[in-house]
């Protein structure tokens, strides 16, 4: 009985790491790969309703974006920038989604900020974003930032900066990752990507 005891604490231990073992850095994360496919999770809207991403891609190609949320100032340059490619990305048939940690409604609070008509969404406990391999440890400074963002469902991870563009089948077909948050993509390499891979 106590070996079957032993074994069963050990498993749930073994269960709980797991699940906290997160990159202990940007630069430790191992993001999916180009070809690879992201998970059907379901993810909250400005208006708190629930929507899966199999649904969204199905629609469309998209590109798909990761920032850190409302409060980092070079995430809201960055969504500011995708709101200026945006008639070019749309005109290349293909739609634009921001995920971040951030609650419905502090997403709408950076919708209305950052003045952007595309899609955001809430990914506050994490789950795609560790599926993707881009979460990370957050440092000790953040986590109160990150919780008051999250309205208190994440105080332990940020996501990488990283910029998806993903087919209809859900496989990514380019991507761009940056560990150091104060540099992005520009909107001219984004649109770049996005024509050449139209011509596949």
């Amino acid at each position: 009985m106590k070996k079957i005891l032993s074994f069963v604490l050990l498993a749930i231990g073994l269960m709980v790491n797991a699940q906290n073992e997160l990159p202990k850095s940007a630069t430790d994360a191992a993001p999916l790969l180009i070809g690879e496919k992201i998970p059907n999770i379901t993810l909250k809207t400005i208006d708190n309703s629930s929507v899966s991403l199999e649904t969204l891609f199905s629609k469309k190609k998209t590109v798909l974006v990761f920032y850190r949320g409302g409060w980092c100032p070079y995430c809201n340059l960055h969504l500011a920038a995708l709101a200026e490619a945006e008639k070019e990305l749309l005109d290349l048939r293909y739609q634009i989604i921001a995920i971040s940690p951030d609650s419905p409604k502090n997403l709408k609070a950076t919708e209305e900020k950052d003045k952007v008509n595309y899609l955001l969404l809430s990914d506050s406990t994490g789950e795609l974003a560790k599926a993707m391999g881009i979460a990370f440890q957050a440092p000790e400074n953040y986590k109160t930032i990150l919780a008051k963002g999250s309205d208190g469902l994440n105080s332990t991870f940020l996501p990488i900066p990283s910029v998806f563009i993903v087919n209809l089948e859900a496989e990514i077909d380019f991507e761009h990752i940056t560990p150091d948050y104060k540099h992005r993509i520009s909107n001219d390499l984004l649109v770049a990507a996005a024509k050449s891979l139209n011509k596949e």
